[in-house]
């Protein structure tokens, strides 16, 4: 019963919010429904953040990675191909996908703390290569002037800011509804099978290394995804938007959300970028110091956040006295004796 009553509630308030978020532009000014577009698309990245790190338990700093390769594979199409917004969504995700994908056997088999120092390293090569490939990505000065999008073929381009955010919101709640609906199926029920026990898994004959690149590769659409809709809000784009502050962000958000839920992601990640534009405006110059702060703070005030889900920092099998792993073993044994 109370399972229900709070079901219903979270189901009472996102409707709420989606109702807030849908009424907003015609509520605030130019400015603000500018920096609400932009905040969809990154609280999307958080949402692909909280798949690997929540849900599949591979805890990542590097998804702007796939989000910058999603932005500038859609300025790209967008100057040179079709200003159609689907096409250049379309685009984007799979470039975020086929980057994720060929980073899978660097982050796939590796466990604890190595996890965050790859993701980190390919976060930030991605902006070293971004920075210095000026053919195409306009090198440290980005590309600017790029070109507004139609939604689909014969309709108009989006000429205003109100516009632009209602494209940014009808796409991001479509992406975090298929991955809600996602989460649901048999594939979501095994990822957080293999994050809560992965010895146990693997011996009941299950291929842990397949799922978990399934998971990388959907996140990284995700984020390819959310850097489409980066270029529509401000049309332009530069290595800045995907430095190692935007990772600690997308993560510090996906923490105090709460990393096994999707919509805490969405939370989380809004509120930390409304506290960088406020809190870093009324201090220029100490960004790195406040988000530092900002995150050490949040690990002691909010243990439970950080501790509810068991993911790969500490992974569960690193004990090998628990009963589960004892379980997990015999299992082991079992499947190898009957082979």
């Amino acid at each position: 019963m109370r399972d229900e009553v709070i079901r219903r509630a979270r189901g009472t308030i996102a409707a709420l919010v989606l109702a807030g978020l849908v009424v907003a532009p015609w509520v605030v000014d130019d400015y603000t429904t500018a920096i609400l577009a932009r905040t969809l698309a990154l609280a999307l990245v958080g949402v692909s953040v909280a798949l690997l790190t929540g849900v599949a338990g591979m805890p990542t700093l590097g998804q702007t990675a796939p989000y910058a390769a999603g932005a500038y594979a859609c300025a790209v199409v967008g100057s040179r191909v079709s200003d159609v917004g689907v096409v250049q969504l379309v685009v984007a995700a799979g470039a975020g996908a086929v980057l994720a994908a060929l980073t899978v056997p660097l982050v796939v088999h590796a466990r604890g703390v190595v996890v965050l120092m790859i993701t980190l390293a390919i976060g930030e090569l991605a902006v070293v290569v971004l920075g210095r490939w000026r053919s195409v990505t306009g090198g440290t000065d980005g590309l600017a002037g790029i070109a507004a999008v139609r939604p689909f073929w014969g309709l108009p381009v989006l000429a205003n800011d109100q516009a632009r955010y209602l494209y940014a919101l009808v796409v991001a709640a479509t992406v975090v509804g298929a991955v809600l609906v996602l989460l649901r199926t048999r594939a979501g029920l095994l990822l957080r099978a293999g994050r809560d026990d992965e010895a146990r898994l693997r011996a009941s004959g299950h291929r842990v290394p397949l799922y978990l690149s399934g998971a990388h590769i959907a996140a990284g659409a995700i984020a390819g995804a959310a850097g489409s809709l980066l270029v529509v809000a401000q049309q332009y784009i530069s290595p800045a938007d995907f430095g190692f502050d935007t990772s600690a962000l997308l993560l510090l958000g996906v923490v105090i959300g709460g990393t096994a839920s999707v919509g805490g992601a969405l939370v989380g990640a809004a509120l930390v970028i409304a506290a960088r534009d406020w809190l870093f405006g009324l201090l220029p110059g100490h960004a790195p110091l406040v988000l530092g702060l900002l995150f050490v703070a949040t690990v002691y005030l909010l243990p439970t956040g950080v501790n509810r889900v068991r993911s790969r920092v500490r992974p569960p099998s690193a004990s090998p006295d628990r009963p589960g792993v004892r379980a997990a073993r015999e299992q082991a044994t079992v499947a190898e004796s009957h082979r």
